[in-house]
């Protein structure tokens, strides 16, 4: 499973870099990267959001009998599982993949980092909707630069971090 992963992320990364020549001077390769897996993913979420806001979830608040779940966050919770795997695969076999760091510490400590995007979404959603009474997509929207930019932040210098010679191994040659 590990190789085809390799070989999707080589793919993937071959394909981005395509793109890359007209922002070679103005963004580093990673970045780039980042920007194009991250907004791919984004895309995915922002738009399985609203499918399962409007259309599963139809609006209504979901009544698990012992708690009730306002329909905004529970459109958050179904397209968490899927975004979370898709952004950590990308970012692993795509994004940073000069960390040598082992897989399951990079996982672990993605899964951290993401705890932080977890409250971030949830607080700011929280804020946008019932408090300022903003559109829940709009909303949803306007976190997701928060969060973006957040997870990039602490992705690039926790969770797959790279040590200093590994670092300067990849500068130099």
């Amino acid at each position: 499973m590990e190789n085809l992963l390799e070989k999707i992320g080589n793919a993937l990364i071959k394909f981005i870099s395509w793109f890359y020549f007209p922002f070679l001077r103005f963004v580093p390769i990673e970045m780039f990267r980042y920007a194009t897996t991250g907004g791919a993913n984004t895309v995915l979420d922002i738009s399985l959001y609203f499918v399962f806001y409007r259309y599963v979830l139809d609006k209504q608040i979901v009544d698990l009998g012992f708690l009730s779940i306002s329909p905004h966050i529970a459109a958050f919770l179904m397209v968490f599982p899927i975004t979370f795997t898709t952004g950590f695969l990308l970012a692993k076999y795509v994004t940073f993949t000069a960390s040598e760091l082992q897989g399951k510490i990079q996982l672990f400590r993605y899964g951290v980092t993401v705890v932080g995007s977890i409250f971030l979404n949830y607080v700011f959603l929280k804020l946008f909707v019932e408090y300022l009474g903003l559109y829940a997509t709009l909303s949803k929207g306007i976190t997701t630069v928060i969060v973006v930019i957040y997870s990039y932040i602490l992705q690039r210098s926790f969770s797959f971090k790279i040590e200093k010679l590994a670092e300067a191994k990849n500068i130099a040659g």
